[in-house]
Parts: C-alpha cells; structure tokens; sequence
C-alpha cells in the first residue's frame, strides 16, 4: 500500500482491530450493493470511502425529486438519471481508488447467483418481499454472505447472515409474510433512520471484510427514533 493510500486509511490502520491485514482485507474485498437508494446511499458512500477494492451497485431506476430527503447519494442536478450511475459518479468524488460497476437492472431468478456468487458479500437495501427472499433464497443455496437493512417511517432493523446462520425466510417467513410493507415514498420514513440503518449495514460489511468484532448474526437489531432505543434479539 502506498503512502496516499496509508494517509487515506490511517484511520483504519491505526486501530488495532483492523490495521494493516485487515484493511488489505477490505481493499481486496468484492461487494454487491442491491439498491441505490435510502439505505444503499450510505452504504455506498461510506464503503467507497473505507477503501472496498470493488463495488457493484444494483439499480433499475433514475432519480427523482422525492427520493432526495433521503436518499443522500444524489442531488438535484442528477433528476433523472439512472440512480446506479449517479451512485458511481458520487463514490467515485470519495474515493478514485476503487473499481465501481454500476447496474442499471433489477435482480432476478436468472441472474442472482452469478450476481452474487461473484461477490463476497451483498447488500440487501431492497424494500421489496419478493427481492428479500431471491438475494436470502440465492446466499443459503450458493452459500454466501448478506447483511439486511429496512426501515419503516421512524423504525428500523438490520441482521447478517453466513452460511449457517439464520436468514431472511428464517426469522420473517416466506411469500405469505403479510407484513404490510410499503416503499418510504408511501408510507413515509424518517431520513436520518435510513442513514442509521445503512451505517449499520456498512458497518457489519467491513467488519465481515475485515474478520474483525462480533457480527450480528443470529441477532435481529432493531431501532426506534420515536424512543431512541437499540433493541437486539437473539434468534435460534
């Protein structure tokens, strides 16, 4: 590594937890981000800026006015374009270092576990039941890593997997999951929840990377803005 990225870095490299093998960890690391909107935005901003070596963000839309409150990855300026090419261009102000594929696509039964399999772990910034169940459904069978996020109007919660731990279908149940979720659009959120639950996600990404500190597997960690409490469950 040489000296721009060591300055880059010295945050990570001067924790003991990380240092330098961790963080060859990180920059040797490939992530799948599903989602470049409320939650993907600080996902993709804050690993760009840790240093993941490569990032592939997943979107089918372009930007729009009202995801702007929240989704803090773009700007005004960037009104309808795709959101996975804005999210490239503002990673890319963060951090030139790092190779960045954006996807202008959705996820599907045909090509997630090429998608996947590729990477060493995937994002879930998805606020779709069925696009939750393919990524969990598609990390178990090709055994693979995933951290999940969803927030909903003050409300959030967060939990990874590996292999062996307990998935998506585990702990909220299959298609007839009547969980009455709506995209933030609709139902509303409030936007720093989103960046609360993003930053947790990113958090266990590079933790992962880094083999590093207690992930939260086997755990659903849940936030209420409303009361400012951090509750975690244990699963079986």
């Amino acid at each position: 590594m040489n000296s721009d990225l060591n300055t880059r870095y010295r945050g990570h490299l001067s924790l003991c937890e990380i240092d330098l093998p961790g963080q060859q960890r990180i920059t040797d690391g490939r992530v799948l981000i599903v989602g470049a909107g409320g939650l993907g935005s600080p996902v993709a901003l804050y690993l760009a800026a840790a240093g993941v070596g490569h990032i592939t963000i997943l979107d089918p839309d372009t930007v729009s006015l009202s995801n702007l409150q929240r989704q803090i990855m773009h700007g005004t300026p960037d009104i309808g374009r795709p959101k996975a090419e804005s999210a490239r261009d503002a990673m890319t102000r963060i951090n030139p270092h790092i190779i960045i594929e954006p996807v202008t696509g959705l996820i599907t039964p045909d090509n997630a576990a090429d998608l996947i399999g590729r990477h060493d772990v995937t994002v879930d910034c998805t606020d779709n039941l069925d696009t939750r169940l393919l990524i969990s459904d598609t990390c178990i069978e090709t055994g693979s890593n995933y951290v999940f996020g969803a927030v909903r109007r003050f409300e959030g919660q967060a939990f990874t997997h590996t292999p062996g731990t307990a998935s998506y279908r585990d702990i909220f149940g299959g298609e007839d999951n009547d969980s009455g979720d709506l995209p933030c659009a609709i139902d509303g959120v409030l936007n720093t929840v989103v960046g609360i639950i993003g930053c947790i996600q990113a958090t266990e990404v590079l933790k992962l990377l880094a083999r590093t500190g207690d992930l939260l597997t086997d755990r659903l960690l849940t936030f209420d803005a409303i009361t400012m409490n951090f509750n975690t469950f244990r699963l079986r």
